[in-house]
């Protein structure tokens, strides 16, 4: 039985923990192939998982150390349908896989979690298509229907949450928290942004979190950015947006270690891990603009190191 997905402890106003790139870790620090991005991929043998469990145990070690919460998001960003086909894997044996996620998370929570460090298993979801391009948009019944199978598997296992990352247009984010709906599964929202601070599909950050709300009755928990440098969207956040609310609904960042752009990450074949003080520090400055801010973590180019170092940063300026 789920342990949160009723009370979410996140939501209580204390900083939460995440962890950083997974993919962009396990490509350059532990130079491991990994084909399409997808990190599920290593659950088919104990080789792997053993590696996927070194990678959250050391976030676990950090959010105890810190004396914060940790939200586990399970490896299973590219464990849609469409991504996992390619790489041979059928609906029974893909479902399968997302299962074997979950269980890796409450795995690690079990070994880490104390009264100070509670820790939050959240089913991750990802886009259909590409996080950096919004070419090819589905309506909003189906995205539903794409996304509502992954999202009816974690809703039959002890997971607290769903949520979904790296969304760059509202209608799929929409049809995903309609299946969670469907599933009475807590959703979260992280949607990514361009340099100018738009998502991909030219949307504004306030219109996107606007239009999910009002076309969901506010049903996500709340919303997050992720797979951006706090440069690319702190001008954003500082203006007045579409509301003087709409930025109280953000409680999480994942930010890129990269002030490049998404296209330019795409053509990179190096790692870069960006100026990690200034990253700390621009998540301070960002805190005053973010006042639910709850959850923090990071995306490409980021490992533990990045995280501790926000962390810090955050627990000074507090």
């Amino acid at each position: 039985m789920s342990k949160y997905r009723h009370r979410l402890p996140q939501l209580a106003n204390s900083l939460f923990l995440t962890d950083g790139g997974l993919e962009t870790t396990l490509i350059y620090h532990e130079h491991l192939d990994l084909p399409l991005f997808a990190a599920f991929d290593l659950l088919k043998d104990e080789a792997g998982t053993d590696m996927l469990r070194r990678y959250y145990e050391r976030y676990a070690q950090l959010a105890r150390t810190h004396g914060r919460g940790l939200v586990l998001e399970a490896p299973t960003w590219r464990a849609n349908p469409d991504w996992a086909a390619k790489l041979g894997y059928d609906a029974p044996a893909l479902a399968d896989a997302n299962r074997r996620a979950i269980g890796l998370m409450l795995e690690v929570r079990a070994a880490h979690e104390s009264p100070t460090s509670r820790m939050v298993v959240s089913g991750n979801l990802g886009p259909r298509g590409d996080g950096y391009v919004a070419d090819t948009q589905m309506s909003v019944a189906e995205a539903h229907d794409y996304h509502r199978a992954q999202v009816d598997t974690f809703a039959g296992t002890d997971a607290d949450m769903v949520a979904a990352f790296t969304m760059n247009y509202a209608e799929e984010a929409i049809g995903i928290v309609q299946a969670a709906k469907s599933a009475a599964m807590p959703v979260v929202i992280s949607f990514t942004v361009e340099t100018d601070g738009c998502l991909p599909s030219g949307e504004t950050l306030a219109e996107a979190i606007a239009r999910t709300d009002d076309e969901t009755g506010g049903a996500p928990a709340y919303y997050m950015i992720n797979c951006a440098h706090p440069t690319h969207f702190d001008s954003v956040l500082a203006g007045n947006g579409a509301g003087p609310d709409w930025r109280h609904r953000i409680r999480g960042l994942r930010a890129n270690a990269s002030k490049r752009s998404h296209a330019e990450l795409d053509a990179s074949t190096e790692l870069d891990a960006g100026d990690l003080a200034e990253l700390a520090a621009g998540h301070s400055a960002l805190r005053a603009m973010l006042p639910g801010l709850a959850v923090v973590g990071g995306c490409c180019g980021t490992d533990h190191r990045h995280v501790d170092a926000i962390c810090r940063a955050l627990s000074a300026a507090a």
